[in-house]
């Protein structure tokens, strides 16, 4: 949860909770680039269609930005859900290494739509990748004061 406002909070845990079939108590901090929002962070597991039904649950209010990503598994590619107030939903289907997938169909529709003048193929592409969602949630990403951070080091 990239940032909502505070009277907003429990009702995330609920939807969550609800979806996870589980109690779920996040761990929330101000959001510094969106001054009386707050932020959480939290991992989950479940079964493959568990990351859309969570994006389903959180999308209803129109104050959220949000992120939920489930990681491929036997039997199921990855998945990835961005949230913004501005956007609203993107969803894409992401490989063993978290690259978004993108059905060729899409593909051949963005062409069309380039061809026939009614768009800019570049910008078509940008959207299938998510960029707009990317550039609007960058700011949120930034892990603020008291924001838990992961350390990655490299392994050679």
């Amino acid at each position: 949860m990239h940032s909502a406002p505070r009277a907003l909070c429990p009702h995330v845990e609920w939807a969550v909770a609800g979806v996870l079939g589980t109690r779920v108590s996040l761990d929330w901090i101000r959001q510094p680039a969106a001054p009386g929002t707050w932020r959480s962070e939290f991992s989950w597991q479940g079964q493959a269609a568990t990351a859309s039904k969570l994006a389903s649950a959180l999308r209803g209010w129109q104050m959220l930005r949000f992120e939920v990503t489930a990681e491929p598994c036997p039997g199921a590619e990855g998945e990835r859900y961005s949230c913004t107030p501005d956007l609203g939903i993107f969803h894409a289907v992401t490989g063993i290494h978290g690259d978004i997938l993108i059905p060729e169909d899409r593909l051949r529709a963005a062409l069309v739509r380039s061809r026939a003048g009614e768009t800019d193929l570049e910008a078509e592409i940008a959207k299938l990748l998510g960029k707009p969602w990317d550039d609007e949630l960058e700011p949120f990403r930034y892990a603020g004061e008291g924001a838990p951070v992961r350390w990655l080091h490299q392994v050679v």
